[in-house]
């Protein structure tokens, strides 16, 4: 019997799942007469998981199938699974009024219960899909993947069905490679309770891909759900423009899991795929990159792809990002400006130089400055997010100060009503440089569960030690009292309130490190 694939997404945040997208497409142009199926579970209720899982199986009847699987850590300073988690988290451990410690308790369970049930619901859900395909296909297999499955791979050993494949990270020549019936071996897979992962497996280097557009009328074809992401004008739909980040920032797992060689799609081809979609009538796009312009080297790239857009016709589109504001030159905001991009992320993390060399991020605050301000005069007039991440590796009162003068300077520049400051406390993940300080500080014990959410282990996770912890923890609960509709700013002007403003050169500006203190930084 040939084959027949089932791309499964597991129940997640409606957002465009560019990656079971990708792979579908990629298979489909290297086996053309292979069947194929993508079911969306994230456009289904979820009282009707079960029944729609069952009703999808009994049709297609699979011989493999593909779970992609995104979310399991939950530490984030937004909604989501019944409450704000950051939020509880704060209220538990450092509020001082008893009631408000309750509430965060209550919250905290109801948030433990949720993250719990997920688990077990996911693995439910594939052990149920495994065992429905097999009354069909007895020899059926399923891999696991996605970007939950990528940082958790080990902890998932003991977690899924006898012989389920678990993909770290990209799942293109894998798939190829079972298609096919060769060894897998030399993937980055393992086998659930038959094989053990290797050591370091998930800093291995990717495959190298080219990738081609997205075919979207076969997408279209083997996806019913795909309507449902076109219905909302506002809704942005993923595209790739690369793959790879070549950075080493103490607390992100990007560059180990995609790799750090920067794999660049080829700009026609990224044009292609966005006018299919343009046809569709699709004007929202986001670039899925881990970093849109991750280092100087590639700037010539995205302005080639930017050019593109431009000569394309396509002038009333807009367009988002990550992007690493360093990167930017003249040329650059100009096409940004003219291609419709009307938001973009920016992860700073601190305002202090000082402490964005500790963290290993690998850029100039002054530099950002002056490309923004350049972003500015080429015309952009649009929202800005900021991601500030408090109290990470010696953060001081001074630290904090340089970190405000940033950010007023950044106000300044687009507008205070068009800077959104992102607060953020970092959610420690495995397989970054921030656990392996935690080890050697003995603030973790090497053999801790980071899935786990206990009081214990979640404070630890939830990066924010003291001796600043506490101060940290009553400014957001202020500002969540005062302003709960406009957090990020009302932290910035309580931290202000309590602590000044340097001067903004102090925060460009940082000390050269003595030998004893550069373990931080090497960590």
């Amino acid at each position: 019997m040939s084959d027949r694939i089932l791309y499964v997404r597991l129940p997640c945040n409606p957002i465009f799942p560019i990656g079971v997208v990708y792979l579908a497409d990629h298979i489909h142009k290297q086996f053309p007469d292979i069947q194929q199926r993508i079911f969306d579970l994230g456009t289904v209720p979820p009282l009707d998981f079960d029944r729609a899982l069952d009703t999808c199986i009994d049709q297609f009847q699979p011989t493999l199938l593909v779970f992609s699987w995104r979310d399991i850590q939950i530490y984030a300073p937004v909604g989501g699974r019944g409450g704000n988690p950051l939020q509880n988290a704060f209220e538990f451990y450092y509020a001082r009024n008893p009631f408000t410690k309750l509430r965060g308790a209550i919250g905290g369970l109801r948030l433990a219960a949720s993250y719990y049930s997920e688990l077990w619901r996911n693995r439910g859900l594939i052990e149920r899909g495994l065992k429905r395909a097999r009354t069909y296909n007895p020899q059926a297999r399923a891999v696991v993947g996605g970007g939950a499955v990528s940082v958790f791979y080990e902890q998932l050993a003991n977690k899924l069905p006898k012989g389920t494949i678990i993909s770290v990270g990209e799942g293109e020549t894998l798939l190829e490679k079972l298609l096919r019936g060769d060894e897998i071996a030399g993937e980055r897979c393992y086998i659930a309770q038959e094989t053990q992962p290797r050591d370091r497996l998930i800093h291995e280097q990717p495959t190298p891909l080219e990738k081609s557009a997205c075919n979207y009328d076969y997408i279209e074809n083997v996806w019913p759900e795909f309507q449902y992401y076109l219905q909302d004008p506002d809704f942005y739909i993923g595209v790739q423009t690369k793959r790879g980040c070549p950075h080493n920032c103490c607390y992100c797992v990007y560059t180990v899991v995609e790799g750090k060689q920067v794999r660049i799609n080829p700009a026609d081809e990224v044009v292609a795929e966005i006018r299919q979609l343009y046809n569709r009538g699709v004007r929202n796009f986001w670039f899925t990159d881990a970093q849109f312009i991750p280092a100087r080297r590639f700037i010539n790239d995205a302005v080639e792809l930017l050019q593109k857009i431009v000569d394309s016709g396509m002038t009333d589109i807009h367009w988002a990002a990550y992007i690493r504001a360093d990167n930017l030159t003249p040329e650059l905001c100009d096409l940004m400006v003219k291609t419709g991009m009307n938001y973009f992320e920016i992860g700073i993390t601190s305002g202090s130089q000082e402490l964005v060399r500790k963290m290993r991020m690998g850029y100039n605050l002054r530099t950002v400055l002056e490309n923004c301000r350049d972003l500015k005069a080429a015309g952009f007039n649009d929202l800005v997010s900021v991601n500030y991440s408090f109290n990470v590796i010696d953060e001081r009162p001074e630290t904090i100060r340089q970190t405000i003068a940033y950010h007023r300077e950044l106000e300044r520049i687009f507008g205070a009503d068009k800077v959104e400051p992102a607060i953020f406390f970092i959610g420690l993940q495995p397989h970054t440089h921030l656990e392996e300080y935690a080890f050697e500080n003995n603030i973790l014990n090497r053999d801790y569960d980071p899935m786990s959410l206990m009081p214990w282990t979640a404070k630890k996770l939830l990066w924010n030690p003291e001796p600043l912890g506490s101060f940290f923890g009553e400014v957001c609960l202020q500002a969540w009292q005062q302003n709960p509709n406009d957090f990020g700013r009302e932290v910035m002007d309580i931290l202000e309130e309590r602590l000044g403003c340097a001067e903004l050169e102090e925060a460009l500006s940082a000390p050269i490190e003595s030998k004893d203190k550069k373990q931080l930084i090497t960590a």
